[in-house]
């Protein structure tokens, strides 16, 4: 016999589910991340392709909270996040609500970030998705996580060494001063 209590968390964990699934589709075909994966039941992760560093983005669910968050082992790469908004002055919360705007969020909000250091030791960026983007019907509750996830990757993309692509690398001084021999 099923009890009023483990329907409900069985619909809980569906409607989790539904809602990692309906981002992990999303991002794959956005081509944003690199390596997606479902770490957990509850989590998953999706890989910062040009990061100087490991670091991930991670859409999961902590103590009954949906959370999406960037990650890195790597205090260096998460100093150089916190260093680039110290010098521009911006509020991580201010440019993530105008990411929200850019990204079509339908009802845009400036979203609380918290910054740690996690129990695995991972330095942590980390937004709660507001309980009433959850209670929303259909498939919306999934749309705006995957809209906040758009949100957070636009935002962190700029900041730091997340986008360490070869572009922004510093030429290497020993080709330099080969091609000056040459000439």
């Amino acid at each position: 016999m099923t009890t009023p209590s483990s329907k409900a968390q069985t619909q809980a964990s569906s409607d989790q589910r539904r809602i990692l699934d309906f981002v992990r589709d999303q991002a794959q075909r956005s081509e944003l991340f690199g390596e997606i994966a479902l770490i957990d039941a509850q989590t998953l992760s999706l890989q910062a392709p040009d990061a100087a560093a490991p670091a991930f983005y991670r859409v999961g669910f902590d103590q009954g909270k949906l959370f999406v968050a960037l990650v890195t082992p790597d205090r260096y790469l998460s100093q150089s996040v916190e260093q680039d908004l110290v010098h521009t002055g911006d509020k991580l919360s201010d440019l993530l609500h105008d990411e929200l705007i850019d990204v079509d969020h339908p009802a845009p909000y400036t979203p609380t970030v918290e910054h740690f250091r996690d129990r695995e030791k991972l330095f942590t960026f980390r937004t709660p998705v507001p309980a009433a983007e959850l209670s929303l019907p259909g498939d919306e509750p999934a749309q705006r996580v995957w809209l906040l996830l758009k949100a957070y990757q636009a935002c962190f993309v700029n900041l730091g060494d997340i986008d360490a692509s070869e572009e922004d690398v510093a030429p290497n001084p020993d080709l330099i001063d080969e091609n000056r021999a040459e000439n």
